[in-house]
This record gives structure tokens, C-alpha cells and sequence, in this order.
């Protein structure tokens, strides 16, 4: 089993689905609002907060043309250089401590994404419970190193990454230190479309590295979330905020409160519903087995009058014979006067 517990929390098929509310830069800059989107996620169920660490010059440089500019029409980001975006959208330092103190008060797991060397000893001094590695950084195999030393489980998103890669990537936390890991399918464009989310790769996941599995999802709405879970997804995460139309920088392929909350509740109910593989009358259908067809009298018989399409037919409910024994019974003569409505057994029948 490559289940795992964290505090009272448990991780795995065996379980429902720990749902993640990332916050991201959706805080919009106001440590009020980003308590705000703690309290809203645990309202609307979620089970963890997850945060990310960094400043803007520990992700880039601070320059403003060439590859450090974001011209591509297409992104949520075009027009910005890297260095602005990740300085609007960083979470400060300093809020950390707030921000999962409020979280853990809540209920909630609190813990964050490393981007370097100094957020991972930043967060060790919070005592964070688990780590989480961005698609951007799933190569970045001497973090990867450093934060599989510190013994925690660890969630790595596999955007972008070949199979080798992965590979690599999971021998590196492993041999660091790392024994409970998940990895999370995720497509690396903001937002995702569904038809580009290719969650049948979970399953290969799970069976190629032997550790949990989950889905980072940017697409609109829960249902890629859900079809996560029917293939085996134990961790989903999902972008948060408290309104779009308020803006920020993840805020158009996150949730508002109410879509988390059906995300919590749809997600357990999928995982409900896999069971196992199951046929015949369960405990619970056994009561209904009364609302079967069977063979009814349905109108007055006399003693020795023969059966036949006129006289018996297959109805509800279910207490006289199976239908598949109408054959057998039409032709034959009924063994004494019979009332519509009489359950036909085999006692009545010469």
C-alpha cells in the first residue's frame, strides 16, 4: 500500500480525496483577503491550504525584454515581465505564519511550494507537515534533493515532464529521503481545457512509480476533478478564490467558494461510488428484489383451465415465479381456482 497519514489525515485509495485550495497570488497583495480565502476554503470543505514561497528575485531576474518579457497573447499573463508578475504575486514572507495559524485553527493541513534552498529552511522553521514541487521546478533535482531530506511527504506536479524524467525525479526524492510521495497529473497551461487533461494518465502513474496519485487541475469547473477520482486520483488540488471578477493573477481558472464546495462533495461521492466489483443482490437492494416482474393470474381461473397469454403475464411485483419460466407454465392447467392477482407458484400448476 503506498497510503500514508499526515496528523489525523489519511492519503490514499482507502480514503476520500484530500482536496488542496491554492492560493497562489490571489491574495491580490492584502494579507486581509488572503485570510479571508482561508477561512472561505474552510468553510466550503477543503481539507488543506497550500501556499507558494518565493520572492521575485529568488524565481528570476529583474529585467523587462527578450525572454523575460511574457508577449504571448494567449497567456493570462501578456504584457507583464516575469519579474513584475512574480512580484505581484508572491505571498510575503511574513504572512505565513498568520496564514497557516489560521488554517491549522480551521482544521485545515497548511503547507506551501518551495522555490529555492531558502524558502525550504523558511518553511522548516514553520514546521510545515508536507511539501509541494511545482511543474516549473519537477528537473530541479537539487531541490528536489533538499526538500526530500527533510523526511516529509512530498507532492510533485508532472507537468510537462517525460516519463524519464519522472523518473529521475522520483529516484532523486526517494533516494534523498522522501518514502511518501503522490504525483499529481497536471497540464501546465493557465487555464487547462479538459480535452487536453489526459487524467487516464493516473492509473500509469500509479502503477509505473507506486505512489499515490492525484490531479493539479486548471481547468473550469469540477468535472475533470471528478473523472480524477473514478481513476484512482487520492489528491486533487485546485487554484482558489474569492470571487474572479475580482481579478489577481490566478483568479481566471480558480474556484469561487460555492465550486469548492461541490468540488469537496463531488469528489467523496465519486470515490463512494468505485466500491468494488460487485454483481447480484447486495444487502441494501435486497428489499427491492419485490419490484421485479413475476407471474400473476390476471383475471379468474378455473380448476384444470390451461394457462396462456390471456390468463397469466409477467407484472410487478415480484413474489410469484421468475419470468423466465412463462414457457414452461403456458399450456399447462391450473391445479385449482385461481383469483386475479394470485402469485403463481408451482403448487397451482398440473
Amino acid at each position: 500500500m503506498s497510503s500514508f497519514t499526515i496528523g489525523t489525515r489519511r492519503i490514499g485509495r482507502d480514503a476520500p480525496p484530500l482536496v488542496i485550495a491554492e492560493m497562489s497570488g490571489n491574495h491580490n497583495q492584502s494579507l486581509e483577503r488572503a485570510l479571508a480565502i482561508v477561512e472561505a476554503a474552510a468553510k466550503a470543505g477543503a481539507h488543506a491550504l497550500k501556499l507558494q514561497t518565493y520572492t521575485a528575485d529568488t524565481m528570476t531576474l529583474d529585467l523587462a525584454h527578450g525572454e523575460f518579457y511574457i508577449e504571448d497573447p494567449a497567456s493570462p499573463w501578456a504584457g507583464t515581465s516575469l519579474h513584475a508578475l512574480y512580484q505581484q504575486a508572491h505571498t510575503p514572507w511574513e504572512w505565513h505564519r498568520p496564514l497557516f495559524e489560521r488554517a491549522r485553527e480551521l482544521g485545515m493541513l497548511a503547507f506551501s511550494t518551495p522555490f529555492d534552498e531558502t524558502s525550504v529552511d523558511f518553511l522548516e522553521s514553520l514546521d510545515v507537515p508536507l511539501y509541494k514541487i511545482a511543474s516549473f521546478e519537477n528537473t530541479d533535482l537539487p531541490l528536489i534533493r533538499r526538500v526530500a531530506a527533510t523526511g516529509k511527504p512530498l507532492i510533485i506536479s508532472t507537468g510537462m515532464a517525460s516519463v524519464a524524467e519522472l523518473d529521475e525525479t522520483v529516484r532523486t526524492a526517494r533516494a534523498a529521503g522522501c518514502k511518501n510521495l503522490v504525483l499529481l497529473k497536471c497540464t501546465s497551461t493557465y487555464p487547462a481545457s479538459p480535452e487536453h487533461s489526459h487524467v487516464r494518465t493516473i492509473p500509469h502513474l500509479r502503477e509505473m512509480f507506486g505512489c499515490e496519485v492525484g490531479l493539479s487541475d486548471h481547468t473550469l469547473g469540477v468535472g475533470a476533478a471528478i473523472a480524477a477520482v473514478a481513476l484512482g486520483a487520492s489528491v486533487v488540488e485546485k487554484h482558489f478564490t474569492l470571487d474572479r471578477s475580482a481579478g489577481g493573477v490566478d483568479a481566471s481558472f480558480s474556484l469561487e467558494p460555492a465550486e469548492m464546495a461541490s468540488l469537496v462533495v463531488e469528489t467523496e461521492r465519486a470515490w463512494q461510488s468505485l466500491g468494488q466489483v460487485h454483481y447480484g443482490v447486495s444487502a441494501i437492494e435486497r428489499a427491492s428484489l419485490v419490484y421485479r416482474r413475476s407471474l400473476y393470474v390476471v383475471r379468474d381461473m378455473q380448476a384444470g383451465e390451461a394457462f396462456d397469454a390471456s390468463n397469466v403475464r409477467a407484472i410487478r411485483p415480484g413474489l410469484g415465479l421468475a419470468p423466465r419460466h412463462l414457457d414452461a407454465v403456458l399450456g399447462r392447467c391450473a391445479r385449482q381456482a385461481l383469483g386475479k392477482g394470485t402469485a403463481l407458484n408451482w403448487s397451482m400448476i398440473l
